[in-house]
C-alpha cells in the first residue's frame, strides 16, 4: 500500500554484525556495556507511530549473545522512544538480575509513582537528544533534573560539543550529574582544538561531566580503527580517566555507513587507552560509580 503525504515512513535500519567476534584485549571482570538499544519483537512490544525509524529484527538474546562473546557482564540500555511505553527495557532489566542498568526518555509529566517504579527496576538517568532539535528538546531540562535528583539519577545528552560553547553554562548549574555521549559527536571536519571540545575537556578534568566513548563510525570515518577519532578519545581519556566509560552503540540503528563487528569497537581501546589498568577503570570502576553497580 502507497504511503501518503500525511504518514512518513520510517527509515528502515541496517542490521547489526551477529557474529561479533571475541576481541584482542584481555576484558576484565565486570566489564559494561554502557550504551545499547533494546526493540521488540513488535507483536509484543508495539512500536509508536508514527516514527522516525524502524529497527532491526534484533532481540534481546541477540544482544546478550554479543555481550558474552566480548565477554562483557554488566550493560546500561537506553531506552528510545521508538516503543509505546517501557515494558521492554523492564522486562530486559528484570531477566538480567542486576547486571543491567537503563536510561528513561525526558517526561515532564512523569508521576512521582512512576519514576519510582523506573528507579527500582533500574533506571539511573534521563536521555536528552539536542544533536536533532535543541530547543525543543532541553526545553524541560532544569525541571526534569529536579525531579529525578532526589533519586541519584543523573541526565545524558546526545549533542554536538561544538554546542558547549552555548550550552555547557546551563549544563554546568544543573543539580545532578551530566552525561555527554558518543565522544561529544563532532563532524570529522572539527577537532581537539575546537573551543566547544575544549570546554568538554574541561568538565572532564573539573569532574563536572562524565563521557561515553561510543559510536566511533559516527564520525564518517569509513571504517575502524577510525584514525579521525583517536586524537579526540585520547584528548577525552587523558582529561578524565575516572569519567571516562565505554560504549557499544548496539544495534547501531539510524546509520548508513558500514557496520562494525562489535569485537572490533571493543578492541578500539587498545588505541585509546593503551594500559590495561585504565581499560579497567574505563570499563569496570566508572561505571559501577556512574550506574550503581556493586
Amino acid at each position: 500500500m502507497a504511503s501518503t503525504p500525511n504518514k512518513p515512513v520510517p527509515k528502515p535500519s541496517q542490521m547489526p554484525d551477529l557474529t561479533a567476534r571475541k576481541p584482542a584485549i584481555e576484558v576484565p571482570a565486570g566489564a559494561c556495556d554502557t550504551h545499547a538499544h533494546l526493540f521488540g519483537p513488535p507483536e509484543r512490544y508495539p512500536y509508536r507511530e508514527p516514527r522516525m525509524y524502524t529497527p532491526p529484527p534484533v532481540t534481546v538474546e541477540d544482544y546478550r549473545r554479543m555481550l558474552d562473546a566480548l565477554g562483557i557482564e554488566r550493560a546500561v540500555i537506553v531506552h528510545t522512544a521508538i516503543h509505546r511505553d517501557y515494558q521492554v527495557t523492564i522486562d530486559a532489566l528484570r531477566a538480567a538480575q542486576g547486571r543491567f542498568r537503563a536510561i528513561a526518555l525526558p517526561d515532564a509529566n512523569m508521576s512521582d509513582r512512576e519514576l519510582e517504579t523506573l528507579d527500582k527496576a533500574g533506571f539511573r538517568g534521563v536521555r536528552f537528544n539536542p544533536y536533532f532539535n535543541a530547543q525543543q528538546e532541553l526545553r524541560p531540562l532544569e525541571e526534569i533534573a529536579a525531579r529525578v535528583r532526589p533519586f541519584g539519577w543523573h541526565l545524558q545528552f546526545h549533542l554536538d560539543a561544538r554546542d558547549l560553547v552555548e550550552l555547557a553554562p546551563r549544563l554546568e548549574k544543573l543539580p545532578v550529574d551530566v552525561v555527554i555521549d558518543h565522544l561529544g559527536h563532532m563532524p570529522r571536519a572539527a577537532d581537539v582544538s575546537h573551543p566547544g571540545f575544549r570546554i568538554l575537556l574541561r568538565m572532564l578534568r573539573e569532574q563536572r561531566c562524565w563521557v561515553k566513548l561510543s559510536a566511533p563510525m559516527r564520525f564518517e570515518d569509513p571504517r575502524p580503527p577510525y584514525p579521525n577519532v583517536t586524537p579526540c578519545a585520547r584528548a577525552l581519556v587523558d582529561a578524565g580517566p575516572d569519567r571516562v566509560v565505554w560504549g557499544s552503540d548496539w544495534p547501531h540503528v539510524l546509520f548508513d555507513g558500514f557496520i562494525p563487528n562489535d569485537g572490533e569497537l571493543l578492541d578500539l581501546l587498545a588505541l585509546w587507552a593503551p594500559d590495561a589498568a585504565l581499560r579497567k577503570r574505563i570499563l569496570v570502576d566508572n561505571p559501577a560509580t556512574l550506574y550503581g553497580f556493586s
